[in-house]
Parts: C-alpha cells; sequence; structure tokens
C-alpha cells in the first residue's frame, strides 16, 4: 500500500467526508477552550477547531491542547435568621440582637450550637 504524504491524506479525508454529506472546515487554532459541566470544567489551552457541518447541523469537534485542572468553587446561600431563632437565643443567653444574630450566622442556624457559642464566650 503507498503511503501517503499528509497534504494527500488531507485531501483523501476531505473527499471521502464530502461523499458522505459532510463538510469539515477547520476552524483554527484557540487560544483556549472552556468546558462547563455541572460541578466541573475542563480547560483546554491551545486546541484546533473544526466545524462539521452536516445537514443543517453544525457540530464543533476540538482536538489536542493541553487539559488545564480547575475546580468550581462552591457557594454557600448566606444564612439570615429569623426574628423567631433571634428572640430564642437572646432570650437563652441574655445577649443583645446583633450578637445573637452573629452566633446564628456563624452556627450555620443551629440553635443549640449558637446558644453554646454565645455561652462559651463569657
Amino acid at each position: 500500500m503507498k503511503r501517503l504524504s499528509p497534504r494527500e491524506m488531507r485531501r483523501a479525508q476531505e473527499r471521502m467526508l464530502k461523499s458522505l454529506g459532510l463538510n469539515v472546515e477547520e476552524i483554527g487554532q484557540a487560544d483556549e477552550v472552556v468546558i462547563k459541566l455541572g460541578e466541573r470544567v475542563i480547560t483546554l489551552k491551545g486546541p484546533l477547531v473544526y466545524a462539521v457541518k452536516t445537514g443543517g447541523e453544525k457540530v464543533f469537534q476540538i482536538i489536542g491542547g493541553e487539559e488545564v485542572a480547575a475546580q468550581v468553587e462552591e457557594t454557600k446561600p448566606v444564612y439570615m435568621p429569623s426574628e423567631e431563632d433571634v428572640s430564642l437565643v437572646m432570650a437563652q443567653t441574655g445577649v443583645s440582637e446583633d450578637e445573637a444574630k452573629k452566633a446564628l450566622v456563624e452556627s450555620g442556624g443551629d440553635l443549640a450550637k449558637a446558644i453554646l457559642i454565645l455561652r462559651s464566650r463569657r
């Protein structure tokens, strides 16, 4: 079997794909491609990007590139204590409203923990 040069190989691939109804277009080399999958992020530095067009659809193909590890930071919702919780902590510990709110936020809304935190500070 005859060995094909890269140029001949690329042309043969293009002919074969066109016969299947696929049009492949090289977009170029990207600086960075970021793929976000829920809690996971994949970042590729310097990949080649191709567009494959077929029947009105366009598919992007990303080839190569250096994978850069990345973690998605979880953001916790800020806890806002209810007036009832603040009143209960104030009554049990004898502290001001602000101190009771701070203890409840620090404990994440756990009433018993907030009361213990305030009592241990005395």
